[in-house]
């Protein structure tokens, strides 16, 4: 009896500790249920901790924390932007759905055995799902610019003077650079703010027609007596300036005014010269070296001689500018003492009736012809194209081009409009001036100009019938010329 009942009640204790064991497995499958119904501890989704939230607990975490504004800084304002202004979108569904497979992908009861015996399972990580609009980011960083960017202002003339005050630089917003960044803080949960990229904007250069008004106002200011021509053009844009005044009243430029040539006539006796100089002729290179930087007026007849073969050789001169279009250049006899004129020639400009600058009936240009031959010239010498080498095909090409731009640039004068440039800037120039009797009438400079702040094609003419003071209409020549210097190259704050 006495072993039955200890069997009896080591059987009853036995299945107490079983039912109790049940019961207590049973207990901890209903919390491990619970717990797995939610994200494991660690997890992180897009940089959100996420562990131990349900969904919609995760997906309000994870909106709020990407709805956050984005601090915008431009200098010292600080700007707000709404991710929703840019159509910023979490995909919460598919980073919570991969959170899931995260949470699920163990066998159930492997994982239950872990929880039981306190052992956990290593975090895992979603990686960062949503887009937005570029475009309405850049609509609204163009809104941003509109309010904030700082425009420069121009520099402008000083009165009374050939010179400009500078201008104030500005500032415009990076946007390229400041979408690249806009977007990183979208995508990121803790940095969140971002200094704006921006770029200094330099002041503009003025309105070309200030610089027109400027040399008018510098004729004036100087007490110029007689009449002058001015040309000029820009060559990076095309833009021109070209007037004629005479005694303080403008005239009309088409036709242009016809002055003497004086030496600038030299310019057209060397491209007619190269026009027909075949391979390498040191003699006439020589003679065309001192016809432009010393002026020879010897060295002019010889060159023309040589390398025509024909007593006509200054007409042929008056041909090639024809065939360029210059109809208003021309040279009708050899420069030696006595030479006859070969040919009376009318033109456009010299037969106006509103102007008389008693040009020389033997060699006479106009501010405008001898500008637009540089302009050929510097087209020709640049690229091999141009007005140049369509007139004369095979014999004129862009090596002869750059041969007569560095005889202009030998030529160095250190008056008229060199002496209104700094010293070292590069001028291809050929100069000129009529004395009649020991008294001057004309003066005359024509050269391309080349400059940090853009290259210029510029002629000047000034002329009295009368006299013309060597000192201060030189002076009044390199003045027009710094004008125009100081106008491309602004002075800095």
């Amino acid at each position: 009896m006495r072993r039955g009942g200890a069997r009896s009640a080591l059987l009853i204790i036995s299945m107490a500790f079983l039912l109790f064991a049940v019961i207590l497995t049973a207990v901890q499958l209903v919390r491990f249920s619970r717990v797995r119904s939610f994200l494991p501890a660690g997890l992180v989704v897009a940089g959100v901790p996420v562990g131990g939230l349900d969904r919609a607990e995760a997906a309000a975490r994870l909106q709020e924390t990407y709805n956050t504004p984005v601090e915008m800084r431009y200098r010292d304002g600080t700007i707000q932007l709404d991710p929703s202004v840019v159509d910023f979108q979490l995909d919460v569904d598919q980073m919570l759905s991969e959170a899931d497979l995260q949470r699920t992908e163990r066998v159930f009861w492997e994982e239950f055995w872990d929880y039981l015996w306190g052992r956990s399972s290593s975090a895992g990580s979603v990686p960062l799902s949503a887009s937005y609009s570029e475009d309405r980011l850049r609509l609204f960083l163009q809104e941003v610019a509109e309010r904030y960017d700082q425009p420069s202002e121009a520099a402008l003339p000083v009165a009374g003077s050939v010179s400009f005050q500078a201008g104030k630089p500005g500032t415009a917003l990076q946007t390229d650079g400041a979408v690249r960044l806009i977007e990183n803080a979208l995508y990121s949960t803790t940095s969140r703010t971002v200094d704006l990229p921006l770029q200094r904007t330099n002041p503009t250069r003025p309105p070309f027609e200030y610089l027109d008004t400027l040399l008018h106002q510098t004729l004036q200011v100087e007490g110029f007596e007689g009449t002058a021509g001015i040309y000029l053009l820009d060559l990076q844009t095309g833009e021109e300036i070209h007037f004629a005044n005479s005694y303080g009243q403008d005239l009309p430029v088409e036709p242009d005014v016809a002055f003497t040539a004086s030496s600038i006539i030299k310019v057209p006796i060397m491209v007619s010269a190269f026009r027909r100089m075949a391979g390498e002729d040191a003699e006439a290179l020589k003679l065309m070296a001192d016809m432009i930087t010393l002026s020879g007026n010897e060295a002019a007849d010889w060159l023309m001689d040589r390398v025509t073969g024909e007593d006509r050789a200054p007409l042929l001169v008056t041909e090639d500018m024809q065939a360029l279009g210059l109809e208003n250049t021309y040279l009708a006899g050899y420069f030696s003492a006595g030479s006859p004129i070969l040919e009376l020639i009318d033109t456009p400009a010299n037969t106006r009736t509103d102007i008389d600058t008693d040009p020389d009936i033997y060699s006479q240009t106009t501010p405008s012809d001898i500008g637009m031959l540089l302009h050929d010239i510097y087209t020709c010498a640049q690229n091999g194209g141009g007005a140049l080498p369509a007139a004369f095909p095979s014999q004129i090409n862009q090596d002869k081009c750059r041969n007569m731009n560095q005889l202009l640039l030998n030529n160095r004068l250190p008056v008229l409009l060199t002496a209104g440039l700094p010293e070292g800037t590069q001028i291809a120039h050929k100069h000129g001036w009529v004395t009649s009797n020991g008294v001057i009438n004309t003066i005359g400079d024509a050269g391309i100009v080349y400059t940090l702040g853009g290259n210029y094609v510029v002629a000047i003419f000034l002329n009295n019938t009368d006299q013309l003071l060597w000192e201060p209409n030189s002076e009044l020549v390199a003045r027009l010329s710094q004008a125009i210097y100081n106008y491309y190259n602004l002075p800095t704050q």
